[in-house]
């Protein structure tokens, strides 16, 4: 890393490169999605102010930048590259947020604003699921992993549900020796509890059967 970078940065965490980090990596931020992710982003970070009294000395827009590229490469926390903050307090800001359940707060005010500006109402009545197995790395737990007999591959399973529109209701991921129907009742409690609003699910052969 250059040194003059070094000794330009601007963040109150010393040698933090964090709020003059150039956005090079293709899962940065955009200025129109910051734009737009800002504000809800920002007010997320009031709540957590409120709640623990303790403010944040990164660049909010480094730390979101941060957690995608985490989440867009797949790497471990610790290989987080130099020009965001620390790994830990990248890790601690997301871990702040999920505890509390703000991501999830964060996806639904960014989908409600999507679908009005689509002309539909914010909350959906219709809603398509579906199931993904995948493998996993050798360090994930065996207890939380399963076979998948159709597949013939160790891993586990991602029951997601969208809306119409596209834009993600209901995620989770299960050991993939769990059938769909089974995987499916999940994601739909959570629907139930969460959306008064909807009236239909579309779903394909594997989660038919008895209720």
């Amino acid at each position: 890393m250059c040194p003059s970078l070094l000794q330009n940065a601007t963040c109150s965490s010393v040698g933090c490169l964090c709020r003059d980090r150039s956005r090079s990596y293709p899962s940065d931020l955009s200025d129109e999605e910051w734009a737009v992710l800002e504000p809800q982003a920002r007010a997320v970070m009031r709540e957590l102010v409120r709640a623990e009294g303790r403010p944040m000395v990164h660049d909010l827009r480094a730390m979101c930048d941060a957690v995608a590229y985490v989440v867009r490469n797949g790497i471990e926390w610790r290989a987080v590259p130099v020009d965001f903050p620390n790994w830990d307090s990248v890790y601690a800001f997301y871990e702040r947020w999920n505890k509390r359940g703000l991501p999830h707060a964060l996806v639904a005010r960014l989908r409600e604003r999507l679908r009005e500006i689509r002309g539909r109402n914010r909350q959906p009545s219709a809603c398509v699921i579906d199931s993904q197995i995948v493998k996993c790395a050798d360090t994930v737990p065996k207890s939380t992993t399963g076979y998948h007999g159709g597949k013939k591959i160790p891993g586990r399973g991602r029951h997601i549900v969208v809306d119409t529109e596209g834009w993600l209701l209901a995620l989770v991921v299960v050991a993939a020796s769990v059938s769909d129907k089974a995987g499916a009742k999940l994601p739909a409690s959570r629907l139930a509890a969460t959306f008064a609003t909807l009236r239909l699910m579309w779903a394909d052969a594997a989660t038919t059967g008895s209720r």
